[in-house]
């Protein structure tokens, strides 16, 4: 369960316990997401609310909450990921970088090269089964929520990523 987040608390207690909270905070207020609308880790909530001129903190902390909640609703375990990887049931695609990659890797996933990535968007339907995995589980959560918010509707993001699937189904994938 996430830590909860009051006025005083700062950005980096927020982005460790709601890993989502710099992309949901930029969609909406759009804060976090470039050198003139930053913030530092040490910051608490409400000096960034102060410094973009919001004033709503408490909204704000509802809006991280909310999302937080509808992130974790569109995760799915590795275990689970497993047994659909296995009947089929969804493609798997990797969104990690190529050197990642020849690290380590899934057997029946997909690495999202830029033509797969093309491909995926001007040509797969909008209802492909689809889940999404990275190192950790947050680019893969960045990753589907860009898919879904393009229309996409029926996307996953494997939570813990490859790292838990090195410990939660197959340790001879390597960890790193």
């Amino acid at each position: 369960m996430a830590t909860d987040i009051t006025r005083t608390t700062t950005m980096q207690e927020i982005l460790q316990a709601y890993p989502s909270a710099q992309r949901a905070l930029f969609q909406r207020y759009h804060v976090g997401g470039c050198s003139s609308c930053g913030f530092q880790p040490t910051d608490t909530l409400q000096d960034v609310c102060l410094s973009h001129n919001i004033s709503n903190v408490d909204e704000v902390i509802q809006h991280l909450k909310n999302s937080h909640e509808a992130d974790a609703r569109i995760e799915i375990s590795a275990r689970d990921a497993a047994t659909g990887l296995a009947s089929k049931a969804f493609k798997l695609l990797d969104v990690r970088s190529q050197e990642e990659w020849d690290i380590a890797h899934i057997e029946g996933a997909q690495l999202v090269t830029e033509q797969l990535g093309q491909e995926l968007m001007t040509q797969w339907p909008k209802e492909t089964p689809i889940v999404l995995h990275c190192h950790h589980g947050r680019r893969s959560l960045d990753a589907a929520s860009y898919l879904i918010g393009h229309g996409f509707s029926n996307v996953r993001s494997m939570a813990g990523g490859i790292d838990a699937w090195s410990t939660d189904v197959d340790p001879s994938v390597p960890r790193y």
